[in-house]
């Protein structure tokens, strides 16, 4: 994938990134497309009647059209955000109102603080109790024990795809499946997933399904949210202001349908626009293309850590199919190795990955997590294992 490597100006910075998890680079085409939004028609979306105003809204409806066909879904089921945590807050608000003292909310231990915090403090808000579904090795759901959780009670079960620590991939479709048999809600944080494969709303079948383009090589600033349409028109508005009403008197207003009634406001449309050409970056370089690649590199970096690095413990080594490689070097703090990687140029991430209760789970406080795309090479991995096998001398020298 050596070809694709030009595409990406952030590399040519003779950096070494491993952090891709936690914002992938992005390609030429999206900056450009975002440049050429500010240089020749930088004005509002759905407000005037000039003419460089409708071009722009049609550019940024367009995107609406594509991010739906890339989810097969409808593009009225597709609300812009400001990223995956905007859009898990905004489905916990939406779903407020209808929850009880003693009602359940389902997560799991694996969650991305975006996806933990909302709903335990909806929990407190509401009296309502927060219940902790049983996982496996790789991290995702044990369904049996999620079958054998669900009540009658419980109203919102909201799950990661794909784990941000692990890389353990969730069945969504067999998790709806035990859902919907009860009145609860299906919540999907998608941030990592829609990065690693191809998703269909349809055959998910989850309710809400919530992701940032910033992942998917596209802008900071702006996600999506996808709901089921029937759910969205029974939702209230979250936010109120421009754009968002069709009519406004001293006594009443009413909102548009929906998305619009969520898009409160001048909404990001640059990163609109360049969240659109992510997503043809993707379509021109294909799902599996990357993959088999990104496989390749991850079971090659395994290969040489488990025998060229002493006191390496991997935490997700036989999961077959993650980008991600999340380790920790016994009697040397996570933030040490960062230290010492950033000192050669080598980006990674250390600390607790916003997954504080996994962590705790693991019996410590931090772990460092190598992320993979497919720009990544062997030859950066071999300098990653080399780097790392001087981690003990450069902290000697450092606290000497």
């Amino acid at each position: 994938m050596h070809e694709y490597r030009n595409d990406f100006p952030m590399l040519k910075q003779n950096y070494i990134y491993f952090n891709s998890a936690s914002t992938a680079l992005k390609p030429q085409s999206v900056i450009d497309a975002m440049n050429e939004y500010y240089e020749k028609y930088s004005v509002n979306t759905n407000r005037g009647v000039d003419s460089l105003g409708y071009m722009v809204t049609k550019k940024y409806e367009n995107v609406r059209e594509d991010i739906a066909q890339f989810m097969n879904a409808k593009a009225e089921e597709i609300i812009f955000t400001r990223g995956t945590t905007s859009s898990l807050n905004m489905v916990a608000k939406f779903l407020e109102p209808s929850i009880q003292e003693n009602d359940e909310i389902i997560v799991s231990i694996h969650e991305h603080h975006a996806n933990f915090v909302p709903w335990q403090q909806l929990c407190h808000r509401k009296k309502a109790i927060l219940k902790i579904v049983k996982t496996k090795i790789d991290g995702t759901v044990d369904l049996d024990d999620l079958q054998n959780i669900m009540s009658e009670k419980t109203k919102i079960v909201a799950l990661n795809h794909i784990s941000n620590v692990f890389g353990g991939i969730n069945p969504i479709k067999e998790i709806a499946k035990i859902v919907h048999k009860y009145p609860a809600y299906l919540v999907i944080d998608g941030a990592q997933g829609i990065v690693h494969e191809k998703v269909d709303m349809q055959e998910m079948d989850a309710d809400f399904y919530a992701f940032s383009g910033h992942k998917i090589y596209g802008p900071t600033g702006i996600g999506v949210l996808y709901g089921k349409y029937d759910i969205l028109e029974k939702m209230e508005p979250v936010e109120y202001g421009g754009e968002m009403i069709d009519i406004v008197t001293v006594d009443k207003t009413t909102y548009k349908k929906p998305p619009y009634c969520f898009e409160a406001g001048t909404m990001m449309i640059a990163e609109a626009i360049g969240l659109g050409k992510a997503i043809q970056y993707i379509n021109s370089v294909g799902y599996e293309k990357m993959n088999t690649h990104v496989k390749e590199v991850r079971n090659y970096l395994i290969k040489k850590l488990t025998t060229e690095v002493k006191d390496i413990v991997i935490y997700n080594r036989n999961i077959v199919d993650s980008n991600l490689v999340t380790f920790t070097i016994k009697g040397i703090h996570s933030h040490d190795v960062a230290s010492h990687l950033d000192s050669k140029k080598i980006i990674v991430r250390a600390g607790h990955h916003c997954a504080s209760p996994l962590m705790e789970s693991l019996g410590v406080t931090s772990t460092i997590r190598v992320s993979l795309a497919f720009y990544n090479t062997k030859e950066e991995c071999d300098k990653l294992v080399n780097a790392l096998k001087e981690v003990g001398d450069y902290l000697n020298v450092l606290f000497k």
